[in-house]
């Protein structure tokens, strides 16, 4: 028989034993520990910020659950056949996707691009009372490009309305003009292969904007330009010159 001294040792003793696990448990979730491999990005800005023009429930969405399954998506496809990418930018992964396993490639690129555009799209956006307008360099070689603001917004909306299916419509520097427009599908971007990182971009996949557009992409486009953060449009302008 143990004494009531003995058991309350023993059990102390156990308790302990199964405390243990806990505190590695834990030790991902703290501010001193690097996670491995991509995180999700905050958002500069309350999910709710940007309305009208893109909703709260839309942003939310497409924050916490699409962006996200990108980022994990990526991080296990890594870690399963080149956990080494893992510490390089994500930037010179798609830069170079040839040098991505042939295995994993389809995968890093969907969903590298993915995490890569969203990435972006996130901080070329602002509340509306903060959006701005084109100046500067920027607003010259706009009117060099395309005459006028209003022209290049129209030539801009229209490479995202003829993206067929999902993909994004991209400012990028152009080689007989300053400044010209192109168009990707699915996750794909200008930076993949050793191009040349882009100005601006809008996300046209269907869940960007279906919460509250419904199949109207028009309208979804035409309230975008509400909260465009021209300020960061400008600085990614004289990033790309001096590039």
């Amino acid at each position: 028989m143990f004494t009531r001294r003995e058991i309350l040792r023993t059990a102390g003793a156990t308790a302990a034993a199964f405390a243990v696990p806990s505190i590695f448990a834990t030790a991902a979730a703290r501010e001193d520990v690097k996670p491995v491999g991509f995180t999700l990005p905050k958002l500069p800005y309350d999910v709710a910020a940007l309305e009208p023009s893109i909703d709260a429930e839309t942003m939310t969405i497409h924050h916490t659950k699409h962006h996200q399954a990108y980022v994990t998506n990526l991080n296990a496809a890594l870690t399963k056949d080149a956990p080494e990418l893992l510490k390089k930018p994500i930037e010179q992964i798609l830069a170079n996707l040839k040098d991505v396993p042939e295995a994993i490639r389809p995968a890093v690129r969907n969903n590298g691009g993915g995490h890569w555009n969203h990435s972006f799209f996130w901080n070329i956006m602002t509340p509306a009372e903060k959006s701005g307008a084109p100046k500067g360099d920027l607003l010259k070689a706009i009117e060099e490009s395309f005459k006028t603001v209003d022209e290049f917004k129209k030539a801009f909306a229209d490479a995202g309305m003829k993206r067929f299916g999902s993909g994004w419509a991209w400012l990028v520097t152009g080689k007989e003009k300053p400044l010209a427009i192109v168009s990707s599908p699915n996750q794909d971007n200008t930076i993949m292969d050793g191009g040349k990182a882009p100005i601006l971009g809008v996300d046209v996949w269907e869940h960007a904007y279906y919460l509250k557009y419904r199949n109207l992409r028009a309208d979804y486009i035409k309230a975008w330009w509400n909260v465009v953060n021209w300020d960061v449009v400008a600085a990614n302008f004289d990033a790309a010159k001096k590039g």
